[in-house]
C-alpha cells in the first residue's frame, strides 16, 4: 500500500478522531502515526501541519456519520420555517455524536493555533447552516422584522451551539428530545414574524 493512498488517510484521520474522543488533547502528529500503524514521514505526505490534520479529522467525523444526508431536508424544505425546523433537527441529532471530538478541541482552544483552525473551520460551515436557514425565512418575509439577516443568524447560531447543547443535556439533564422541541420553539419565538 502506497503512504499517499486513500486506505493511508482514511487510518490516519480514524486514529486522530479516536485519540480526540478518548480525551487525548495533547494529540502529537507521532501519536497519530503510531496510533494508525504508520511512519510519521507518511502522515505529513497528507498532512503537512498539525492543523491540517485536526481540520480533516474534524471534516471526517461528518463524513462518516453521514452530516450531508442528515442536511438534505434542511436544504430540500418547501419553506423558510421548515428549513430552520430541519436544520434545527439535524443539528440537534448531531451534537450527542460529535460531543467527544468537540470537547476535546474545545478544551484545546486557549493554547492551540491548531485546534483553533479546526474549531473555527467546523463553526464556520455550522453559521453557514444558520445563515441559510435565516435566508430562508427572510425570503418568505417570515424573519421578524426587529432583526437583520446577520444578527437573526448569531441567534440561531448562539441557540444552537454545543455549549449549551452541553449545559442543557448534560447539566440540567433535559432529554434529547426536550432539547429539540425546546430549542425549535425559542427560535421560532426570536426569529419568525409573529
Amino acid at each position: 500500500m502506497s503512504s499517499k493512498s486513500p486506505d493511508t488517510k482514511s487510518r490516519l484521520l480514524d486514529a486522530a478522531v479516536t485519540l480526540l474522543e478518548e480525551g487525548d488533547v495533547t494529540i502529537r502528529m507521532a501519536d497519530v502515526a503510531r496510533a494508525a500503524g504508520i511512519s510519521r514521514q507518511a502522515l505529513y505526505l497528507h498532512f503537512p501541519t498539525r492543523a491540517d490534520l485536526l481540520v480533516a479529522a474534524a471534516r471526517h467525523v461528518e463524513t462518516l456519520k453521514g452530516m450531508e444526508q442528515r442536511l438534505a431536508p434542511s436544504r430540500a424544505a418547501g419553506s423558510g420555517l421548515k428549513r430552520l425546523d430541519a436544520y434545527i433537527d439535524a443539528w440537534a441529532q448531531w451534537q450527542p455524536e460529535i460531543h467527544g471530538l468537540a470537547k476535546a478541541l474545545m478544551a484545546m482552544l486557549p493554547t492551540d493555533d491548531a485546534a483553533r483552525a479546526a474549531w473555527d473551520d467546523r463553526m464556520r460551515a455550522h453559521r453557514e447552516g444558520c445563515e441559510a436557514a435565516v435566508k430562508a425565512l427572510s425570503k418568505d418575509g417570515a424573519l421578524a422584522p426587529d432583526h437583520t439577516i446577520r444578527q437573526a443568524t448569531d441567534i440561531l447560531w448562539m441557540l444552537l451551539s454545543l455549549r449549551n447543547w452541553e449545559l442543557l443535556t448534560q447539566d440540567c439533564g433535559w432529554s434529547q428530545k426536550r432539547y429539540r422541541n425546546q430549542t425549535k420553539q425559542m427560535a421560532r419565538q426570536l426569529l419568525v414574524a409573529a
